[in-house]
């Protein structure tokens, strides 16, 4: 490895983050900050996910006179921002657990010989005497603390080894100190700063504001049919579904695997070997969906991950906005989904109960209120969230939550009101809102039995509407101030001041009207791209990165592929104008990318443009997938759905997604040659009378000797004949 030293001359950081990194232009204060560390000044960093911390120390790290010691919890995160230091041709090490005594000692001699630019570390090995004592003997140009937040006991990542990185100010004084987080409350900032004894540093507050995700709250109904019908059509993107439990977990990501999408597990239940493997496989491409526990993602820098799904209630705005986080890192459109019921909100208030110590019940408590409030409110999802950390966001509509893409229809609900408080008045306000729903609803469940609550005039007067329907107004009947929730722990329903008025004065009330069909908007990650390119640049990134042993992101980022496949690179001189191509990765992937995009341009009569980003439409029919074009060339060679499944070794239920999405695109795709003509009659019948989107109900009405296979194609024909009639 060669030596590097101090880059000076013509090096500026704009020269660094060209020639190493591939971009011209900073994201907002990262000039700031980098400036600040190379002033060799303490710094606080506030930065969201995807706002560009690691460059803030990666960047001045070149430039300074000495080594940068990065501290970091997680071993996966250390590999990750290793590899792509190296890939981008900077001299990078990490020494943890994972290596043996002379792995480590190599490190240790390629860090005595100025060899290394930036070293990562957990806090565990750092403050081992020891090691203390070695790194006395190197020249330390800055200590970068990431996931700074993890020092504070107020934070939701608590970790008690960082309090020990209070002994750097001590032990190195004159070395600088950059603490960087993604999320932190006023509490938590003033903490990290008193702890690392860094009270003079320059705090830097980037916004809290991801444009680039889309946030929508649903009503948690059937949430396996919800998460399915999201899925639909994003087999190929990579997301994360977080679940409260481990049961959860499991038959979530068991039941994905039998649809066909390719899905694993992670949860603490897990052996420690299974959590690693699983997590490698989903940061390599190997698999698209990972279902787990908030046990994942801290630390996770998997920049191409398009959705987050909360499957169940988070425990706090805090937690919900760190892992929401995770998606879109790279810029692209993402989207942030979460299904809300208030059996999860009393799961949780179930868990809070059980801890002995008061404050953290209260705490507890308040977090799970601010997480309510957030999911009830009818205020712009992006508004609220950036008001929980400080901030103003004063545009009236983000155009990118469901409270600002969906507006909610109201229509007079006075009666609906009249019988909610009424409900309420007559079982004693004794009881919480799905016991007075059930009573509305007219439930003989035990409970209302056993209190005679079937023989008051209001039980069953709310039939017309569903639960989940009473559950949407009772909550606005609480906002509004017409009905009141007292307790934490049991929140029983109660008159509130404006209740008379609707009761005895006939005071109209307006309430939303519940949206009949769930909005779920379609990822839109750069809508004005060439997808049959940008899907053989990936397979062709995945190939490379597989040779290499190295998550593909490593080698580039979604962005620049995409970047590619809009303007058509003729030459590497094109080539390097893409964002993210610096000059180490153009001459290492450089020919071979640039090859596949000339051979792809040529097939299809494209035209480069010499330095213009002008996207040429690919005719419609050209417009299909690497992998499902391999189907449609194997199906069209006479083999049958379960034949080319165990050619490719992929699920029959995968290879009939392929056949369906073909149907829909205008494809000619033979039935006759799949299943009988009576059998395709007979599913045409039932898709008919049912007239549903769900498959399992067809299914069940079908029987055993029909599969969902034949289910899908058949019905994928039914709407294209819909559609020409």
């Amino acid at each position: 490895m060669p030596v590097i030293t101090t880059l000076t001359g013509s090096n500026t950081m704009y020269d660094i983050l060209q020639k190493y990194f591939g971009y011209t232009s900073f994201y907002p204060l990262q000039e700031e900050i980098i400036n600040e560390a190379l002033s060799r000044r303490d710094v606080f960093v506030l930065m969201p996910t995807g706002g560009g911390k690691s460059l803030c120390y990666q960047l001045p790290a070149m430039l300074l006179d000495g080594l940068t010691i990065v501290i970091s919890p997680l071993i996966a995160l250390m590999k990750d921002q290793v590899d792509g230091l190296l890939a981008d041709g900077i001299p990078a090490t990490l020494i943890n657990s994972s290596l043996t005594y002379s792995e480590i000692e190599a490190r240790r001699r390629s860090l005595a010989d100025n060899e290394i630019k930036i070293l990562y570390i957990a806090p565990e090995r750092l403050v081992m005497p020891e090691f203390l004592q070695f790194l006395q003997g190197l020249k330390i140009a800055l200590f970068a603390i990431d996931e700074s937040h993890c020092i504070s006991e107020w934070g939701h990542d608590f970790r008690p080894e960082y309090r020990q990185l209070n002994m750097l100010k001590e032990r190195f004084p004159s070395v600088p100190v950059m603490a960087l987080t993604a999320t932190a409350t006023a509490a938590v900032q003033e903490d990290i700063i008193k702890q690392l004894k860094i009270a003079d540093s320059k705090t830097f507050k980037a916004s809290f504001n991801r444009k680039n995700l889309y946030y929508q709250i649903r009503p948690k109904e059937n949430p396996y049919q919800q998460l399915l019908r999201y899925l639909d059509g994003k087999k190929t993107d990579s997301g994360i579904i977080y679940c409260q439990s481990r049961k959860t977990v499991e038959h979530v990501a068991g039941s994905l695997k039998l649809e066909g999408y390719r899905a694993l597990p992670y949860h603490a239940g897990l052996p420690s070997e299974a959590r690693s493997e699983n997590q490698e496989r989903f940061i390599r491409d190997d698999v698209e969906i990972i279902v787990a526990t908030i046990a994942f993602g801290m630390g996770i820098d998997k920049p191409n991950v398009r959705y987050v799904v909360h499957y169940d209630l988070p425990k706090s705005i805090e937690g919900y906005y760190q892992e929401t986080g995770r998606a879109g890192r790279d810029g692209l459109k993402s989207d942030c989904i979460l299904f809300f019921s208030y059996g999860d909100k009393y799961k949780i208030e179930h868990f809070i109960k059980l801890k002995e110590d008061e404050n953290e019940r209260e705490v507890a408590y308040k977090q799970l209120r601010e997480l309510t409030n957030y999911c009830e409110g009818n205020v712009c999802r992006r508004r609220s969230l950036l008001a929980y950390f400080g901030e103003v966001f004063s545009e009236q509509n983000c155009g990118a939550c469901d409270i600002c893409l969906e507006p909610k229809e109201q229509f007079e609900g006075t009666v609906a009101a009249q019988k909610a408080l009424s409900c309420i008045y007559r079982v004693g306000e004794r009881f919480g809102v799905n016991y007075v729903i059930d009573v509305l609803l007219g439930s003989r469940n035990q409970k209302v039995l056993q209190n005679h609550h079937d023989e008051i005039k209001t039980f069953g007067v709310g039939r017309e509407y569903s639960k989940i329907q009473w559950q949407t107004f009772i909550r606005e009947l609480v906002q509004l101030g017409y009905a009141r929730l007292e307790g934490d722990e049991y929140p029983i329903l109660k008159l509130g001041e404006k209740s008379r008025q609707v009761l005895f004065q006939n005071e109209k009330v307006f309430l939303t009207k519940p949206l009949e069909k769930q909005f779920i908007p379609k990822v839109a990650a750069g809508d004005n791209y060439d997808r049959v390119l940008f899907d053989r640049l990936r397979a062709l990134r995945k190939t490379a990165a597989d040779k290499e042993g190295v998550p593909p992101y490593v080698i580039f980022h979604d962005t620049s592929l995409k970047e590619m496949s809009i303007s058509y690179p003729g030459s590497l001189a094109d080539l390097r104008k893409i964002s993210g191509v610096g000059e180490m990765k153009l001459k290492k992937y450089g020919d071979t990318f640039l090859r596949e995009i000339i051979d792809y341009c040529t097939q299809h009569g494209i035209k480069h443009k010499p330095g213009a980003l002008q996207y040429q439409e690919v005719p419609v029919k050209q417009q299909k997938s690497l992998t499902t074009q391999v189907t449609f060339d194997l199906y069209k060679q006479g083999f049958r759905i379960k034949e080319i499944a165990a050619r490719r070794g992929l699920a029959p239920s995968t290879i009939s997604s392929h056949l369906e999405k073909l149907i829909l695109d205008g494809e000619t795709v033979a039935l006759d040659n799949l299943m009988s003509l009576q059998k395709q009659q007979r599913i045409k019948q039932v898709c008919l009378e049912m007239d549903t989107e769900l498959l399992t109900p067809l299914k069940e009405k079908l029987g055993e000797d029909y599969s969902y296979e034949e289910i899908r194609l058949v019905r994928a024909q039914l709407i294209m004949e819909e559609r020409n009639d």
